[in-house]
């Protein structure tokens, strides 16, 4: 089963380093990892997928709070939040083929960025399902490139990740 771990990092040298380094220790494999800055500069975002049952994945969450560089952890519910990736993925596709494959970018609400005599290049943004979706109907015009950000997501709603380290609900805002 995978699980989507959200951690706010302090944003320095090392850190991914040290996270990186506990799952490999622990001999977990990290199905993927994505970092960046949120509104804070001294802080990132991580998300985290990995693989395994509840009791892993309670010793993950365990273990990434008692790093120093670790402000906050916690396990993202799947029906509770938005998940999202980009991918970019390079098509063979020359005169005759090209017309299907710009269609196939559409059903998928992707966007075609860069066309020469004999590719395609596209971006697509959206849920894992998605992605492997678009992938598996443009496989046969045959992909000669593919590169994918990882997962990224966030709490829907007003559910925050806050630095105190508790997830929170913010305020309502009433006129």
């Amino acid at each position: 089963m995978q699980h989507v771990v959200s951690a706010l990092v302090e944003n320095r040298a090392g850190t991914l380093s040290r996270v990186s380094g506990l799952f490999s220790r622990r001999g977990f494999n990290i199905d993927s990892l994505t970092v960046g800055e949120t509104e804070d500069t001294s802080i990132s975002r991580m998300t985290i997928v990995v693989s395994g049952d509840n009791a892993v994945l309670e010793q993950i969450v365990k273990q990434l709070a008692k790093l120093v560089d670790v402000i906050a952890v916690r396990e993202l519910d799947s029906s509770q939040c938005i998940r999202r990736e980009i991918m970019l993925v390079k098509i063979g596709a020359g005169e005759e083929t090209r017309p299907a494959v710009i269609e196939i970018a559409g059903i998928f609400r992707s966007r075609v960025i860069d066309v020469s005599p004999s590719t395609i290049t596209i971006e697509a943004t959206g849920d894992v399902e998605k992605l492997n979706g678009l992938l598996l109907l443009l496989h046969p015009y045959g992909v000669l490139e593919l590169a994918r950000t990882g997962l990224v997501a966030l709490e829907r709603g007003s559910r925050v990740l806050s630095v105190s380290g508790a997830l929170s609900e913010l305020p309502s805002i009433t006129n």
